[in-house]
């Protein structure tokens, strides 16, 4: 709950009242537990707190329990325990709407998100294809070719026309890039099967994402409730993980720096965080590490949450200054493992061994360490957070379309565009390719049939030179006005390849 007269975060209770200052919120943090405990009720409160004190905020939905958070919340008993225990009718806690807007890849819960393959980029696409290392090298090639030639690389139509042209011409990217066999050609294009059905064919495409429409505010001041519908999504992990890494690098790119703020530009809440880092290779963990520890200076808040902080690397979760751990269970030697390594992350307070408790904690209490105003993590406490003010039960299909025709961007995102982009350039050049080999064949038969004439007269013939434009050469050429500044100019790829505005 946002205090405004203390400019502070009121999350939780133990044996005083536990507060997050806004300041540090860009210092990240972790919402971690086993399932049944908690962690969406600390996930709500801190999003609405944000929201409260004019900062938006993104949310992916897992499990559909966030779309109430559009509608005030109803007392239960459980609820009154709470505001009565913590005293929160002092200090004017009541229930409240919070301006929420939905988005959902495959456009039936919300606004569509979409983004092009240029803008992702070959590092992330090649892990969302499960490329080996020779394919992702040579997706790159095929990227690059693309880049240098100014083609847009849209959807997936784009992609295989590029991957077609590229194999096509291999010896003659051969003595600049190196060997592109058509082996590996097919398996990428094999994969991009597999990823049109899982969906890429809706994900890819545009109008394309527009991350700045996030960084939005209602007409009341507080910040927009950007919720990411993630129930059929989430069925595919690995095109989640990888969307939720390409938004965070797009941020990265997007956002100018801006020092140490009061408060946040923006705060993003990533359950089921470890989907983010499953099976990465251990370079793109490393620039995953690069950007949770630069995007801080964005104003960016980045929280994490999972069943298991060890669900995060280490070189992640020691960039993460807040934490809230709510129980663990442990019943094997792993478990065990990983609660002791979940214990020892905390400052220790001297009142209880942190261990015990944290196996002991019920429904609703955590253990609490957040930094103070310089900087410093607190003495773990143990508390109960603090009940959130909308409503704790998702809400109905039609609450949820009325939402998305009201917002701002529904006709900005509701309209499907397919413009000029690789797949009709390189139609074009097939076309004038097939057309000049046939005035080449009838020009040969022509100018055979005059050297046969001049022959037969006695007279010599010369050879003829040509210095005629390549089909790609004309057509990029013709094409620049039409497909407009995006084309005939080299893309600029930023840390994750992804593509610069």
């Amino acid at each position: 709950m946002y205090l405004p007269q203390q400019h502070k975060i009121w999350l939780a209770t133990g044996e005083a009242p536990i507060y997050l200052e806004p300041s540090m919120a860009n210092r990240h943090g972790l919402i971690a537990g086993a399932t049944g405990t908690g962690k969406t009720v600390t996930l709500k409160v801190l999003a609405e707190s944000f929201s409260d004190m004019g900062v938006p905020v993104f949310l992916a939905d897992i499990k559909g329990d966030l779309t109430g958070m559009c509608i005030a919340g109803t007392e239960t008993k459980h609820i009154r325990r709470s505001i009565d225990s913590m005293g929160l009718d002092a200090v004017g806690y009541d229930y409240a709407a919070y301006p929420v807007r939905f988005w959902d890849v495959y456009g039936r819960k919300g606004h569509g998100v979409r983004t092009t393959i240029s803008e992702m980029g070959p590092d992330l696409l090649s892990r969302l294809l499960g490329l080996n290392e020779v394919q992702s090298g040579i997706l790159s090639i095929v990227f690059r070719v693309a880049d240098e030639k100014g083609l847009l690389l849209i959807d997936l139509k784009d992609l295989r026309s590029m991957l077609q042209f590229v194999g096509d011409n291999a010896k003659e990217y051969k003595l600049i890039y190196g060997n592109i066999s058509s082996q590996s050609i097919g398996a990428i294009q094999r994969a991009l099967l597999r990823l049109e059905d899982e969906g890429g064919n809706i994900f890819f495409g545009e109008p394309d994402l527009d991350l700045s429409d996030w960084v939005d505010w209602a007409e009341d001041g507080r910040g927009a409730m950007n919720i990411l519908e993630c129930q059929e999504l989430f069925q595919h992990p690995l095109l989640y993980g990888t969307f939720l890494l390409w938004m965070l690098t797009e941020l990265y790119e997007l956002l100018p720096e801006a020092g140490d703020l009061d408060k946040p530009k923006l705060a993003f809440f990533f359950d089921e965080a470890h989907l983010l880092f499953k099976d990465a290779p251990k370079a793109l963990i490393e620039k995953v590490e690069q950007v949770v520890r630069l995007i801080r200076s964005k104003g960016v808040s980045v929280w994490f949450i999972t069943q298991n902080p060890s669900d995060i690397p280490d070189s992640v979760l020691g960039q993460i200054g807040n934490r809230v751990q709510h129980a663990l269970r442990a019943y094997t030697p792993n478990d065990q493992k990983d609660l002791r390594a979940a214990a020892n992350s905390f400052r220790a307070n001297p009142k209880f061994d942190t261990e015990e408790v944290l196996q002991a904690l019920g429904t609703g209490e955590a253990l609490v360490s957040v930094l103070d105003e310089k900087g410093v993590p607190g003495i773990v406490d143990k508390a109960g957070i603090l009940p959130p003010r909308s409503s704790m039960n998702a809400t109905d299909d039609t609450t949820i379309q009325r939402t998305i025709r009201q917002s701002p961007y529904f006709d900005k995102y509701t309209a499907h565009l397919d413009r000029q982009s690789a797949y009709e350039v390189l139609q074009q050049v097939r076309a004038e390719e097939a057309r000049q080999a046939e005035e080449a064949a009838q020009r040969e038969a022509r100018e055979k049939e005059q050297e046969q004439f001049l022959r037969s007269i006695g007279l010599k013939t010369g050879s003829r030179s040509s210095s005629r434009m390549t089909p790609m050469e004309k057509l990029v050429s013709s094409t620049v006005n039409t497909i407009g500044r995006e084309l005939g100019k080299q893309i600029v790829r930023g840390l994750f390849g992804t593509r610069k505005r």
